[in-house]
């Protein structure tokens, strides 16, 4: 899933590109992504670009008195084109979800891998008319410090579950969650209570904001790969810890995993997972 290094990183490669454009046309490749009806979709035809900004993990295209909101899901993302294909879209069928034609020839498309259509997309006059962003809690690089702590020292849930929660802190997903536990050494079922606020909100700062230096600047083609490149715990369950040595260890649930390192996190000790304990039974 896009969190929030990675759609700071689009924002920097559309904002040139395309403020100052035009749209001419919008074409539907899945019914289910458009989330409003009013204002039509059709209204962005022949309106200019005046922006491109980020809410948490979602990504705003600006325009004078209207803002679409795209919500990405866990297998969304943007494909640009300096050329936009002119072909005809075919309802349902592969990855596209909205294509966005612009004056200059160019445009880009809203995908999504997969066959769970999740990603999302609203025109609306503000974008706090879209729920999850209205919900929103405060943004992972800009918290401040006391809020993080006050959040923190009320919370009766796992440190893990809070960074995840857009409603507390937004932008930050499974991933980096696990990046920044693992800098931090500290266990994704540690309560979020005993946590001390202020060391992990510089961990969170510095994770985030080393992704983003690494990732701003590439095209959104070769984002994904290299956020890939720099994870060293997420998604590497077996692999050798490139800070202690261990094995990376992992925990499953029904939709997703999440990966930590018993050396540095959990004084060696494996974390309880259930769904592979009832497997090996």
């Amino acid at each position: 899933m896009p969190e929030l290094p990675e759609v700071d990183a689009l924002v920097e490669f559309l904002r040139p590109k395309v403020s100052g454009d035009f749209v001419t046309r919008t074409d539907v490749g899945e019914l289910s992504i458009l989330k409003t009806v009013d204002p039509p979709l059709e209204a962005l035809a022949g309106l200019e670009i005046t922006g491109v900004a980020r809410s948490g993990k979602a990504l705003i295209i600006e325009f004078e008195g209207l803002e679409l909101v795209c919500r990405f899901a866990r297998a969304g993302w943007i494909v640009w084109h300096d050329l936009v294909p002119t072909g005809p879209v075919k309802m349902g069928k592969g990855p596209l979800g909205l294509r966005v034609h612009l004056a200059s020839g160019a445009g880009f498309d809203l995908s999504e891998a997969g066959t769970k259509k999740n990603a999302s997309v609203s025109l609306v006059h503000d974008r706090a008319e879209v729920a999850a962003v209205a919900g929103a809690g405060p943004d992972a690089l800009w918290i401040e410090a006391n809020e993080f702590s006050r959040l923190l020292a009320g919370s009766r849930s796992r440190i893990k579950t809070v960074l995840e929660d857009q409603e507390i802190i937004t932008g930050i997903g499974n991933a980096y969650s696990d990046e920044i536990l693992h800098t931090a050494k500290i266990s994704p079922f540690a309560p979020a209570s005993g946590v001390d606020a202020p060391e992990l909100l510089d961990v969170i700062r510095g994770v985030l904001g080393a992704a983003r230096e690494t990732l701003t600047g590439l095209p959104p083609s070769k984002v994904k790969a290299a956020k890939k490149r720099g994870l060293r715990v997420h998604g590497r369950t077996g692999q050798t810890c490139p800070v202690c040595g261990s094995t990376i260890a992992e925990v499953s649930y029904t939709d997703k995993s999440l990966q930590y390192c018993p050396g540095c996190q959990t004084d060696g000790k494996k974390l309880s997972d259930r769904r592979m304990d009832r497997l090996l039974k």
